[in-house]
């Protein structure tokens, strides 16, 4: 899964993006209102965490901008008072989250924001015999715990998402790693080897050559 954080507060930016990146998110970042809608324009994100007070193109401008499509909008602002959250909430934003905030209480928000995408998604993915708890980070197969790197977690989770579908290696790029990625790269081959030893015996992820991935 992929998030846009919008902050104009770099040290907060970095941490709220580190502390995603930790929650095996692929997170890019922002910090003013023109570069968000740049970003917005070209990349496909799940949710966006936006500041409502940044420079460039205002908060609530970009929030109008995407409101009503497939991306979820956390808004972060300092104003806590009832108005600011009805104001926000009636440009469209998902959520609301007054600072100062926990970081738990902010991912927890982002995961709860995911099960309500297009389809709304279960907050436990399971498939043949593998179970994902993306809110715990937990994952099993056959009631085995499975310990995964960050992005062998979110791998394992586009494709249980996906449902038995193919799942292409350019989407894998675009929700598992961020715009920094090299799209030549050979990272998500390497990661998948990692990933299948990880799963073991029986092999259960399957190449579809030309194609990309699916779980059997």
């Amino acid at each position: 899964m992929r998030v846009l954080v919008v902050e104009d507060e770099p040290i907060l930016a970095d941490a709220v993006a580190e502390w995603l990146r930790r929650e095996a998110f692929a997170v890019d970042v922002a910090h003013r209102g023109d570069e968000a809608l740049e970003r917005l324009a070209v990349n496909d994100y799940d949710v966006l965490v936006l500041d409502r007070d940044i420079p460039g193109v205002h908060g609530d401008e970009v929030c109008r901008a995407i409101a009503g499509g497939d991306i979820r909008i956390l808004m972060l602002t300092a104003a806590s008072g009832v108005r600011d959250r009805v104001a926000g909430l009636g440009l469209g934003a998902d959520d609301y989250l007054p600072k100062p905030f926990a970081f738990v209480e902010l991912s927890a928000r982002v995961h709860a924001l995911l099960r309500r995408t297009r389809p709304a998604a279960p907050p436990v993915l399971e498939r043949a015999g593998l179970r994902i708890d993306p809110g715990r980070r937990e994952a099993s197969r056959d009631g085995q715990p499975i310990v995964l790197a960050n992005k062998e977690f979110a791998l394992l989770t586009e494709l249980v998402r996906a449902d038995g579908a193919v799942v292409s290696t350019e989407h894998l790029l675009e929700k598992v790693w961020d715009e920094n990625i090299d799209p030549f790269t050979n990272v998500v081959r390497v990661t998948m080897m990692k990933l299948r030893r990880r799963l073991g015996d029986p092999p259960i992820v399957e190449t579809v050559a030309g194609v990309g991935y699916r779980i059997r």
